[in-house]
């Protein structure tokens, strides 16, 4: 019981951290994740090493490190289920998808909200194989950061996708 009491700290300041983090990244602009800048990176490490302490305090010990990292996963694996659950959670901190480009014209308005510039979009255009906006019949920022393109008048589609495939096994 003594052994639970004192990790009971550890797992509350945990959470309180993980939720923060999650509204902060929110509140403070949605970044592409699947498109991480070396900015991007040297923030995330960043802000891993100033909450460390705030989240197992003084116990440096394996076993505060090991209740801190099961928190996480707990927490990340709860709130995950709480956005596939409650839709509105969801789109609040995910948000939704974006079009920055429809019938070959470029919404300028939602790509300065995506705080995306005329050269990023060129970027992940040439990543589709298109070399000019006009030849695009959408483009989409999805909410994993991604920009999915269609083209040639929606018979061919494009899109980088971060999640593996799935293998089937085969029977023997």
């Amino acid at each position: 019981m003594d052994l639970i009491q004192s990790y009971l700290p550890i797992v509350f300041s945990t959470a309180v951290v993980y939720l923060f983090i999650v509204v902060a990244l929110r509140v403070f602009g949605k970044t592409e994740i699947a498109q991480l800048t070396i900015v991007d990176l040297v923030f995330i490490l960043l802000i891993s090493n100033a909450v460390q302490n705030a989240m197992v305090g003084p116990d440096s010990t394996l076993g505060g490190g090991l209740v801190a990292a099961t928190t996480l996963f707990v927490m990340n694996y709860l709130f995950k289920r709480c956005l596939y659950r409650v839709p509105w959670l969801g789109r609040f901190v995910q948000g939704s998808p974006l079009t920055l480009i429809r019938h070959g014209e470029v919404d300028t308005r939602n790509l300065k909200r995506a705080m995306l510039t005329m050269d990023d979009l060129m970027e992940a255009l040439r990543e589709h194989g298109i070399d000019n906006a006009a030849d695009v019949d959408m483009a989409v920022l999805e909410m994993d950061g991604n920009i999915s393109v269609l083209s040639d008048k929606f018979k061919t589609s494009a899109k980088r996708s971060r999640l593996p495939r799935r293998q089937t096994k085969k029977s023997s």
